[in-house]
């Protein structure tokens, strides 16, 4: 075969990730697809172990860094606009190929074992709680269709419920007093493993020097600490403190045009767990905090006097999420409440 027939080498490859099959195309140098092929989960590592290095799923991405690769991966909506006319998985992968290559792309961090572990713990914990809201509403509703109705709330719902199922002279028939019986047993082993997870990461948040250091910050736990680690690792994959609250979702969208600067409300992009953690903990803050001995404390009066007190609470998150970030990337770094007019 002469040269001028011969492949050229690939500098760069897209691979559309699915649960069984991968789609791959190479690119070279100047973004033309050379390549394209279709692999298993096996196949696939065995291709790229032989291939030259070049610049997934994150077991994948970990995979091909260890035979040496670069990996970069790429969220979907920035891939979207590369796809021309209709869609298939070799198209996806070469868009994929020429997204990389695009030196404004943004990619997503590779995670580690420990915050995949530690991401997983947190995503069965969240399942098991909505669970449980399913469970209690469910018994709740066929209370109701008995003429009993039970107050809401969790803790007074457990308390209830037995009261309930004791009492012989109310209208539940055998079959349905039976049936709440085991729903309740059912309830209980659920709370039980809840507690049992959440006593594994607030374990594992006792035992991590950087969690404790983001437990000092007003309105972070165990539980945000934690989800802060598995989700967003070191934090140096953000420039900025600003970065990680707009990747959050916690900073205003936009739509300007014509020189005319217009925000709209918080864009709600990112991880929807950890906006929801952070949020909460606004919350808790902005109504517990004591504002007299804490460096926020003046400022979240001035954000009180004028604006609702949602878009405060808002607002706060995003400022936490901005101290996260000096927190992880800082190395010892922690958050001093004290205010300094009482220093």
């Amino acid at each position: 075969m002469s040269l001028r027939n011969a492949p050229r080498p690939a500098a760069v490859y897209g691979v559309d990730i699915g649960k069984n099959i991968f789609h791959v195309v190479g690119a070279d140098s100047g973004g033309e697809p050379v390549q394209r092929a279709r692999f298993r989960r096996d196949t696939l590592l065995q291709f790229f172990a032989r291939a030259a290095p070049a610049a997934g799923s994150q077991w994948i991405a970990r995979r091909l860094q260890a035979l040496g690769h670069k990996v970069r991966l790429i969220p979907a909506q920035f891939v979207k606009p590369y796809v021309k006319s209709n869609k298939s998985d070799i198209i996806d992968a070469e868009a994929i190929a020429e997204a990389a290559t695009r030196p404004t792309m943004r990619f997503a961090a590779i995670k580690s074992e420990e915050q995949a572990d530690l991401q997983a713990l947190h995503r069965v914990r969240d399942q098991m709680i909505g669970t449980r809201t399913r469970l209690i509403n469910q018994m709740r509703a066929f209370c109701l269709e008995y003429g009993i109705a039970l107050r809401q709330g969790a803790g007074l719902f457990k308390l209830d419920l037995p009261l309930v199922l004791d009492d012989a002279s109310n209208d539940l028939s055998p079959a349905m007093r039976k049936l709440l019986t085991d729903l309740f047993a059912d309830l209980r082993r659920l709370e039980q493993r809840i507690g049992d997870v959440t006593r594994e990461i607030a374990a594992i948040a006792d035992r991590e020097d950087v969690a404790r250091r983001l437990m000092t910050i007003p309105g972070i736990g165990a539980l945000g600490a934690t989800a802060l680690l598995a989700a967003v690792g070191n934090g140096r994959q953000f420039q900025k403190a600003r970065d990680l609250a707009a990747w959050l979702g916690l900073v205003p969208r936009e739509h300007s045009t014509g020189g005319k600067q217009k925000l709209l409300g918080i864009s709600k992009r990112g991880n929807r767990y950890v906006r929801k953690l952070l949020v909460h903990g606004a919350r808790s803050c902005f109504r517990h905090l004591d504002r007299t001995r804490d460096r926020l404390g003046s400022w979240l009066d001035g954000l009180q006097s004028r604006m609702h007190p949602n878009k405060a609470v808002v607002a706060l998150a995003a400022k936490m999420a901005r101290i996260v970030w000096v927190v992880l990337t800082k190395p010892g770094a922690l958050y001093e409440r004290r205010n300094p007019a009482f220093a």
